[in-house]
């Protein structure tokens, strides 16, 4: 049997159950922090005066992307205005979580006209695509694109 509920045992209890409660609010915010990268661009003022050249400069390519995934082989198909393979010179995507870093991966692609493919092992989740191209004419044309893979298939 207790003794008596004394006020020093009523603060002890009180300050053991706040204790906690931040303890662990400290620890998933240290956690939230130190896992999501947080950073798009180094300074966003240099990348606020380039922005309306380069959105321009892809604008004019009037390319298509889109990804798929499925049978642990990851597609993306870049087609240009009258639907046919884009003009790529040269192509690079870092596949990634979209909350960390830890799992990113830049893989190899292989081309097979419009269709660029790798084989990738992505469990289910919320995946980004962050594709850097160069057209034909020099013209960078950059994209994020959100990949949900569920069962299996994205």
């Amino acid at each position: 049997m207790m003794g008596e509920l004394t006020g020093f045992k009523v603060l002890m209890i009180a300050l053991a159950f706040f204790g906690v409660v931040i303890g662990v609010n400290v620890i998933m915010a240290w956690q939230a922090v130190a896992t999501f990268p947080g950073i798009e661009v180094r300074n966003s003022y240099e990348a606020s005066q380039e922005f309306d050249a380069h959105k321009a400069a892809q604008d004019a390519l009037g390319w298509t992307v889109e990804a798929r995934y499925a049978g642990k082989v990851l597609e993306i198909e870049m087609t240009g205005p009258d639907g046919a393979p884009a003009e790529v010179a040269s192509m690079v995507a870092l596949v990634g979580w979209a909350t960390s870093t830890r799992d990113d991966v830049t893989p190899e692609f292989t081309r097979n006209g419009a269709v660029y493919a790798t084989p990738l092992d992505l469990p289910d989740g919320n995946w980004n695509i962050r594709l850097k191209a160069v057209a034909g004419n020099g013209a960078e044309f950059t994209r994020r694109i959100p990949l949900l893979i569920s069962n299996g298939q994205g």
